[in-house]
C-alpha cells in the first residue's frame, strides 16, 4: 500500500464488523444461525455544521467521508482537512478544515438527488465540473476484462456472508488495489475515492469494477476520480450511457464469466479473446404427409 502525502488530516480508526448473527426461520420452521448486514446511520457535521446521514455498512467511515467529501466538491484540496473524527456512539463524523469551506452555502444550495442505494447526493455546479473533466483515451484488452473479472471472484466476503450489499473495485491490471463493500454502491465508490486521494493515486491508468448497475452517479463519480473504463456485472441506465458517450467513459456491462457488453468505447476494446464462431443452426424442415 503506498504511503499517505506527508500532509495528510488526522483520522480516527473507526471501523466496526461488517455483519450481525442471526437466527431466522426457514421454510420448514427450522431456527437457522446466519448473518445480515450492518447498516448503521452516520450524520457528517463539517465545522460543526450537520450536512447529511449517510447509512453505511460501518467497515471504513474515514474513507467514506473522505471521498465524499471530494465528490461533492465540498474540499478540493486534501491540505484544507485538519481531521475526521468518527464516534459511532453519538452515530456522527466531526470534519474540521483549517480555514473553512469557502461557498458552503452555494455548494450546499445546489443538489441532485441521484438513483444511488438509499439515493445518494451530488452538491455543486454539477454539469460545470464534468465540462472540466478529462479522461485519458485508452484501450483495454478483452482477456484483461476476463482475468480481472476472474480475479475478483475471490473478493465480495460480506457478500458471500451475508448479502445485502454492493462492491467496487479499483484494479490495475489484474491487480485489486482497493476493494470496498457497503450497503450502497455510491458508499462504496466514494470509500475508493478516499483511498486514492489520501495516497495520492492517479486514476488513468486504472479500471474501476462495480456490482451494481451503470447509473448516471457511477459514471459521474469514477470519471471524478479519473478512471476510464467502468465495468459492472449489472445493467445500465440511459442517463448513464449518455454521461459515458460524453466523458469518453468506457462502459462495460452485463459482464460475468465470457460475457460482457460494452456500450460506450468499443472501438477501444481489443478483442484478442473471441470466443469461437457461431455455427448457423440446422433447422430440419418436416415433410408434409401425403393426402
Amino acid at each position: 500500500m503506498p504511503e499517505p502525502p506527508v500532509t495528510y488530516p488526522q483520522l480516527s480508526n473507526a471501523s466496526l464488523d461488517t455483519t450481525v448473527s442471526v437466527q431466522p426461520v426457514d421454510e420448514f420452521g427450522q431456527v437457522r444461525d446466519g448473518y445480515i448486514s450492518a447498516e448503521r446511520p452516520l450524520t457528517i457535521y463539517l465545522d460543526k455544521r450537520e450536512i447529511l446521514t449517510l447509512m453505511t455498512i460501518g467497515s471504513q467511515p474515514e474513507l467514506l467521508v473522505l471521498g465524499w467529501l471530494r465528490n461533492q466538491n465540498l474540499i478540493t484540496e486534501l491540505t484544507q482537512l485538519k481531521a475526521i473524527q468518527v464516534d459511532w456512539e453519538t452515530e456522527s463524523v466531526a470534519v474540521t478544515t483549517f480555514d473553512g469551506v469557502q461557498g458552503l452555502d452555494e455548494k450546499l444550495g445546489h443538489k441532485t438527488v441521484t438513483t444511488g442505494c438509499g439515493q445518494g447526493t451530488m452538491f455543486g455546479s454539477l454539469m460545470d465540473r464534468l465540462d472540466k473533466v478529462k479522461l485519458p483515451l485508452v484501450t483495454v484488452q478483452q482477456s484483461l476484462l476476463y482475468d480481472t473479472l476472474r480475479v475478483l471472484t475471490e473478493y465480495n466476503e460480506i457478500y458471500k456472508r451475508a448479502g445485502a450489499v454492493h462492491g467496487c473495485a479499483l484494479c490495475a491490471g489484474t491487480e485489486i488495489l482497493s476493494f470496498v463493500e457497503d450497503v450502497g454502491r455510491h458508499n462504496a465508490v466514494d470509500a475508493i475515492a478516499g483511498y486514492m486521494w489520501l495516497h495520492g493515486i492517479e486514476g488513468g491508468d486504472k479500471l474501476f469494477y462495480t456490482t451494481g448497475r451503470l447509473t448516471s452517479e457511477m459514471v459521474i463519480k469514477v470519471a471524478q476520480i479519473g478512471v476510464p473504463i467502468l465495468l459492472s456485472r449489472s445493467g445500465v441506465t440511459q442517463m448513464g450511457l449518455e454521461l459515458a458517450q460524453k466523458l469518453g467513459v468506457i462502459l462495460i456491462a452485463r459482464a460475468k464469466g465470457r460475457h460482457f457488453l460494452v456500450y460506450n468505447g468499443a472501438e477501444r476494446i481489443v478483442f484478442d479473446a473471441m470466443p469461437p464462431p457461431r455455427s448457423e443452426p440446422v433447422i430440419h424442415h418436416r415433410a408434409e404427409a401425403d393426402a
